[in-house]
């Protein structure tokens, strides 16, 4: 994949931008690649050219990438003032829960239909997805529909106002665990030690409700990218963004290290079965 600037807006020339309704809703996704399906869900502000960067390391990797449009400009490098504004405005959505516990959002439900439309244009075993950030508990939710094989949560920070808490209803995680439980499957997930808005008792209270199923990855603070874009610089003040504005692209650096794991992944769950 040929470098790209992340200082410089990203066209996504590269993606077929696509308006996908599903269950009445319409939302813009952007698609590329051949192979199972891996749905990439953006991070607060929005498709930074740091989440399209990850987005191509996953199409590169031999899968089909669905990138949905959920908030903020698809491309933008997020200045300081627009970005808070997109974060205010997802706040106070009735599409997400961004202050409560034990509910999951409902923008889930969209990308649970998502999942299942996705797999059915690609086929294969089923589908993998990560979330980012605000989107960071979303995969877990997703783990409802039955095509969904390869969760990743890489810093997921909802609740914002408890660091115990987590973004899915009592009866849904329960019927999550019963699935990892009975597939054998895993949820890999992601945070920087010192991360203010993904704390340690997150992963603590996903640990307790999912067990040896869960899958907890805590790099040190010492591995993330320090040149950052506006919006991280003046709002994002501990490191963050595991695999996007933190990570550092050079061979070796821990955060490459969690790439390649999640890469692995994918294709532990996905690709090597769409063979067999």
């Amino acid at each position: 994949m040929p470098k790209r600037s992340m200082k410089e807006d990203d066209a996504l020339e590269d993606f077929a931008r696509r308006d996908v309704t599903l269950d009445g809703v319409g939302k813009r996704v952007y698609v590329a690649g051949t192979g199972p399906a891996v749905i990439v869900m953006t991070e607060m502000p929005g498709i930074s050219p740091h989440v399209a960067r990850f987005a191509r390391w996953v199409r590169d990797a031999g899968f089909t990438v669905y990138m949905p449009s959920l908030f903020g400009r698809d491309g933008a490098v997020p200045g300081a003032e627009e970005g808070a504004a997109i974060f205010q405005r997802a706040c106070v959505s009735a599409e997400f829960r961004a202050l409560a516990s034990d509910e999951s959002s409902p923008v889930t439900k969209w990308l649970r239909s998502l999942a299942r439309f996705a797999h059915g244009e690609c086929g294969g075993p089923g589908v993998g997805a990560i979330g980012m950030c605000f989107t960071g508990n979303f995969a877990l939710t997703m783990m409802l529909e039955p095509s969904m094989l390869a969760p990743v949560l890489s810093q997921p920070s909802l609740p914002l106002n408890d660091p115990a808490g987590i973004e899915i209803a009592p009866d849904e995680i329960k019927a999550v665990r019963d699935r990892l439980e009975r597939e054998d499957l895993t949820v890999m997930a992601y945070r920087f030690e010192g991360d203010k808005f993904c704390m340690a008792q997150r992963f603590a209270a996903y640990a307790e409700a999912l067990g040896d199923r869960f899958i907890g990855r805590v790099l040190p603070d010492s591995a993330a990218n320090t040149d950052l874009a506006p919006f991280f610089a003046r709002h994002v003040t501990t490191p963050h963004s595991v695999v996007t504005a933190h990570l550092i692209d050079e061979a070796g650096q821990p955060t490459v290290t969690a790439r390649d794991e999640i890469l692995a992944f994918f294709r532990l769950r996905l690709a090597s079965q769409s063979s067999s």
